[in-house]
């Protein structure tokens, strides 16, 4: 609020999270208002636990400061910092402008931390709200395309070379099952907060227990007071000025880890989309290149992709700011907090909203599949074909040199030529192999080497995913 431009103007910078990708919801949470309005609250909580427990506060200024918790001027609020250079005594002094009795009380034994650091916990609660169903009706939303397609085959990759056969369904739970995980971190983090509580400036509690005359148990009284009106089941015992910074890390490092899921998720789409297997939602009217028309850029998943890198780096942040906070607190972790958390909020939301669009519209090709899986069969067939032979009295020696063979010659005409797999069709001519010419079709039917792939996904769904998913049934408005 010190410095800056007009961040409404097309002629000042404003963060491209706010202006064009984050959700109203999350950049209302860590808005202005929103943060401005917590202090305000929590003033109020402060001066009503403090009448409760014998304080001389008037219900009048009690009623005075609740009368006046939405009328924050911003304009004096900026012009107060400017001259104070002091963020929290500008709004004290706003705050006391618009409620003249109560002016005296607000802010009556605290510390700038009671309201920075307890918002900044507050916001950091209500931002992991929004996020929790948000990754949940993704993780359903995949769920229910991999049920659909558990018994789907495809090619399996590894090294991005052509692997054992999968099915798109079981692939499709590789990246549920992260995000399931992230579900679990994100939910934990979120009931293992802490509220900072009222501690004062070094976290001693000395300036509450002058003001109540030495009566300790009252002070843990109102300690457990705000902390109650909070909404938090638990405070910090051990405080310095503000709560430990490894609560910072905690919360970056699970929303890091949402990223990588994201990312992880968010190539394989792109790389299937150049395969001509699989597509993200693309619009009638979309455009895919100014140059060239006919392109259908997976960009959905190449945004998510980009900002995922972006909030996998923030963690840096708070794991330097807590690693230099010297003794009970210093004032450099302050400006790198204000960017750090906002944006990895902010971007965390941006890659869930865009994954739940992209989920809700992937378009599958089973022709374009198959071909594949044409092209590569008959290779990952030839075990299946040697046994068979031994079942019909041949030589598993000299059956596994005519399919060496024969192997060779078919991807010398893909590799050198460019032509399709034909290692069927030479086996079908060779003499050697009538015995099973009739079983071709069989031992090349794909379902038979996909495993227990479709299983896997049933089981999986039921037992893991639709659990972790029924507390979030009413948001969702499903039945799991």
């Amino acid at each position: 609020m010190a410095a800056g431009g007009d961040h409404g103007s097309p002629d000042s910078y404003r963060s491209p999270l706010a202006s064009r990708y984050a959700s109203p919801e999350m950049c209302f949470v860590f808005s202005d208002r929103y943060k401005f309005r917590t202090w305000r609250q929590l003033w109020l909580w402060l001066a009503e636990a403090e009448q409760t427990l014998g304080l001389p506060i008037t219900d009048e200024q009690i009623q005075e400061m609740k009368s006046n918790l939405d009328n924050i001027d911003f304009k004096m609020a900026a012009e107060e910092e400017e001259r104070l250079r002091h963020d929290v005594m500008a709004h004290v002094h706003t705050f006391g402008h618009c409620c003249p009795q109560a002016a005296g009380i607000i802010h009556l034994g605290a510390t700038s931390c009671y309201v920075g650091d307890n918002t900044d916990l507050i916001i950091l609660r209500n931002a992991l709200d929004l996020l929790l169903p948000k990754l949940a009706r993704v993780i359903s939303r995949l769920a229910d395309f991999a049920k659909e397609r558990a018994s789907l085959p495809t090619l399996g990759f590894t090294h991005f070379q052509p692997a054992q056969l999968t099915t798109v369904g079981k692939r499709c739970c590789l990246w549920i099952q992260d995000l399931c995980m992230d579900l679990q971190n994100l939910k934990r983090v979120r009931d293992d907060l802490r509220f900072r509580g009222v501690k004062g400036t070094t976290g001693t509690q000395a300036s509450f227990l002058q003001l109540f005359e030495g009566d300790d148990h009252k002070v843990e009284q109102l300690d457990k007071m705000v902390t109650d009106k909070a909404g938090f089941k638990r405070a910090f015992i051990i405080t310095g000025q503000t709560y430990t910074r490894k609560v910072d890390i905690e919360v970056l490092s699970v929303l890091a880890s949402l990223g990588a899921s994201v990312h992880k998720i968010c190539t394989d789409i792109r790389l299937l989309a150049n395969l001509k297997e699989m597509e993200e939602p693309f619009e009638k009217q979309q455009i895919g290149s100014s140059a060239m028309p006919y392109k259908r850029n997976p960009m959905r998943s190449e945004r998510c992709c980009s900002l995922a890198r972006h909030l996998m780096t923030l963690v840096m942040d708070p794991l330097q700011t807590a690693s230099v906070q010297w003794f009970e607190r210093t004032l450099d972790d302050s400006a790198n907090r204000r960017i750090c958390l906002a944006e990895a909020f902010l971007t965390a939301d941006t890659i869930l909203n865009t994954l739940q669009n992209i989920s809700e519209g992937l378009v599958v090709y089973p022709k374009v599949i198959e071909r594949r899986i044409r092209q590569e069969l008959p290779f990952m067939a030839t075990e299946n074909i040697i046994m068979a032979m031994v079942k019909a009295g041949g030589s598993r020696q000299d059956c596994h040199e005519k399919i060496r063979v024969l192997s060779q010659q078919a991807a010398s005409v893909v590799k050198q030529e460019g032509g399709d797999n034909d290692l069927i069709e030479r086996i079908q001519a060779d003499a050697y192999f009538s015995p099973i010419h009739s079983q071709l079709d069989r031992l090349l039917d794909p379902s038979s080497f996909t495993g227990r792939a479709s299983q896997q996904v049933q089981r999986f769904l039921e037992e893991e995913v639709y659990p972790l998913l029924k507390p979030y049934e009413s948001v969702m408005k499903v039945s799991f």
